[in-house]
């Protein structure tokens, strides 16, 4: 029956492309229109059809892990393309529709994060070695989407953009007092400190991460300038004048989003900005996928645009500009991918065979996600008052004083 059922979903699913799957049973079913290169999946194990119908993200990213679901060649790239392409296009068939409204339903308790659940979660990734990170990540250790200016960008020079692009946004002068919520291994912080002059208290949940970052604020003759401490953002008080927060909302939880916003719009001067980065989705509220929840970030969320601007709304904030980038992120991944690749046997001397296949999918699933199903990256400046910001956009573009002079002023 679990045969059948599979067999039947794939075909509803597979229009592009074509496919060739190996069943235990030792049958072959091939699927598509027939273009393009073969992607051959072998099932390895006689469960895995009845797990693939019941839970189909979960059980194909632990079938790739636990070696069970064997790709020829092993093209994960082709595969997952292959998939995400289809199912992007595809309405799901109907025996997928209970698990999904059911995991829709519960995602408030399984995003509720009080802050030692948020701490937890924020451990179960970000507290890896910190060595894994150095496989992939530009020497400043940027763990969010980068700003391609043009194709050409490195992944160093993209992540430069990144930073000058939000700090532009901040409209920064120097000595003003900024909060970086979810700061990382400090990147942002010491930048907005060294390059543009401001006094920055950088926050985060992740021991690894406040260890690194307090040893680079210290290498750097930073300390008078910067702090970062080991500290939910809901126990800060105090005002600031900007306040930035890079690839954090992900991990707030939708019954948070209106606390969160709260605390942004309390720890604001009267005449303060702040700059929300944060993937989303360009479709309807939805839910995490399981195998993301359980083995990469436990209670995290992508939020569609209509759930964060409900909750800004609501705390009487105001969005003086809204920006979304669409395929910076797929670029990112793409170098991610591509540096872990290369870096494979380290990264497997520090975890194991099914870690590296582990990370792998997580990076080409996220990576065609961005270019295939609707995910992006927001955006959102916010102000107390309308009047925060310039009349118009102009002042991102014009030529400025290079940020070193705005760092030598404050001295």
């Amino acid at each position: 029956m679990w045969v059948r059922l599979l067999d039947s979903f794939i075909t509803g699913v597979a229009r592009h492309g074509t496919f060739v799957v190996h069943f235990p049973d030792g049958e072959v079913h091939t699927y598509g229109d027939g273009t393009g290169t073969p992607v051959t999946i072998r099932l390895l194990d006689d469960s895995l059809p009845r797990r693939i119908v019941m839970n189909p993200d979960l059980a194909v990213g632990e079938g790739y892990m636990d070696g069970t679901l064997t790709i020829d060649g092993d093209d994960l790239h082709g595969f997952l393309t292959f998939v995400i392409r289809n199912l992007a296009t595809r309405p799901r068939v109907w025996f997928q529709q209970p698990s999904r409204f059911l995991r829709t339903a519960l995602r408030g308790i399984r995003q509720y994060n009080p802050v030692g659940r948020a701490k937890h979660n924020v451990a179960h990734h970000y507290d890896l070695s910190g060595a894994l990170y150095d496989l992939f990540l530009d020497a400043d250790k940027q763990y969010s989407c980068a700003y391609f200016r043009s194709p050409d960008d490195t992944l160093e020079e993209a992540q430069a953009n990144k930073k000058a692009h939000i700090a532009g946004k901040l409209l920064l002068e120097p000595g003003m007092k900024v909060l970086d919520i979810g700061c990382g291994w400090g990147g942002m912080g010491l930048t907005l400190a060294k390059d543009y002059g401001a006094q920055v208290l950088g926050v985060t949940l992740s021991e690894e991460q406040h260890k690194v970052a307090c040893e680079r604020a210290r290498a750097a003759g930073l300390e008078g300038r910067v702090e970062f401490r080991l500290a939910d953002y809901r126990s800060l008080t105090g005002q600031f004048d900007r306040i930035v927060s890079v690839g954090m909302f992900e991990h707030v939880g939708t019954p948070h989003y209106r606390e969160y916003f709260r605390h942004l719009r309390n720890r604001l001067t009267d005449d303060g900005v702040a700059l929300i980065h944060t993937i989303g989705r360009t479709a309807p509220p939805g839910a995490t996928s399981p195998w993301i929840d359980k083995y990469i970030f436990p209670g995290g969320y992508i939020p569609s645009m209509s759930e964060v601007l409900k909750a800004i709304e609501k705390e009487d904030l105001c969005p003086t500009d809204v920006e979304v980038w669409r395929l910076h992120y797929a670029e990112t991944l793409k170098h991610w991918h591509e540096r872990f690749r290369a870096r494979e046997d380290e990264a497997r001397a520090l975890y194991d065979a099914r870690f590296c296949r582990m990370w792998r999918y997580y990076l080409l699933a996220s990576e065609m996600t961005f270019r295939y199903n609707r995910q992006v990256v927001f955006q959102f400046q916010l102000a107390r008052h309308q009047e925060a910001v310039p009349l118009t956009r102009d002042y991102l573009y014009r030529e400025s004083p290079a940020p070193a002079a705005a760092a030598s002023a404050a001295e």
